[in-house]
């Protein structure tokens, strides 16, 4: 069986695709079968990242390893079994699908609340979720008290993850790994990022979760989107030397692989 890593949470903003599309790309690389999904129907970023990749390889005749991307099948009233929900049905029948013919199935959930995301997090054998380094999106996690900065209890999402460990245990699945990642770390504030990170140690060892780096704010982000590329692609597409800020950047993917100690994977790339 595929191992499935999804990317969640129910804030936007905070990199869940740039993380899905480099961890996708960073395993195709290292020969993997890689299957996507992106479950936010409406905006896509995921699904989005991938066809502009296909596209520049398209165009610049390019060989890049690239995930294997398929949409949610439509699916007939009456296919549906009594009570069953479509949007279940939908989600189970493209895992179906990739199942075969993948190593790993990445799912990148949208930024709120929806069916899809709910049961995409029971399926997770690893769910990465990228957090934004403060306490706007620590509330994501959990509620804090303002004056001593103690964990007062869990959020929304928080136990929106510890129903779908529940569903899992029911169901004989192994746990989840559940990996918060600190995105968006910056050289300054040093301050409150002591601080938020203190409450994440706190909050990981009350509801069972690992701590890791992320990716750091930069601008090269932006720029790799339209052409579909990651951070691995600059050679192919005539990068010779990279900078300082891209050489970290790579480090930066190759410490975040390691940490999500996935079957049958090291970070050599």
């Amino acid at each position: 069986m595929a191992h499935i890593i999804v990317t969640g949470n129910e804030k936007g903003g905070s990199g869940k695709s740039t993380t899905a599309m480099h961890v996708a790309t960073a395993l195709a690389r290292m020969g993997h079968r890689v299957g996507a999904l992106d479950l936010d129907l409406r905006q896509r970023s995921f699904g989005r990242y991938i066809e502009n990749r296909r596209a520049f390889a398209r165009r610049e005749g390019l060989d890049l390893p690239t995930p294997d991307y398929r949409e949610l099948p439509e699916v007939e009233q009456a296919q549906l079994s009594p009570n069953e929900n479509a949007y279940d049905h939908r989600l189970s029948a493209a895992v179906a699908t990739l199942d075969s013919v993948s190593d790993f199935i990445i799912i990148d959930c949208p930024g709120s609340h929806t069916r899809l995301s709910q049961v995409a997090h029971s399926l997770a054998d690893t769910l990465i979720t990228p957090l934004n380094d403060s306490f706007i999106d620590f509330d994501l996690l959990a509620r804090v008290d303002p004056e001593t900065g103690r964990v007062i209890g869990p959020s929304i999402y928080a136990e929106m993850v510890w129903n779908a460990r529940q569903l899992r245990a029911r169901a004989g699945l192994k746990p989840i790994d559940w990996i918060v990642l600190r995105n968006r770390l910056g050289a300054q504030q040093m301050h409150n990022k002591k601080k938020v990170g203190a409450a994440l140690e706190q909050l990981s060892k009350r509801i069972g979760f690992r701590v890791a780096p992320g990716f750091s704010e930069r601008v090269i982000f932006r720029e790799l989107f339209p052409r579909g590329l990651t951070l691995l692609d600059l050679r192919d597409v005539g990068v010779e030397t990279l900078n300082l800020s891209n050489v970290a950047a790579r480090q930066e993917l190759r410490d975040l692989v390691r940490e999500l100690q996935l079957p049958g994977v090291s970070a050599g790339f």
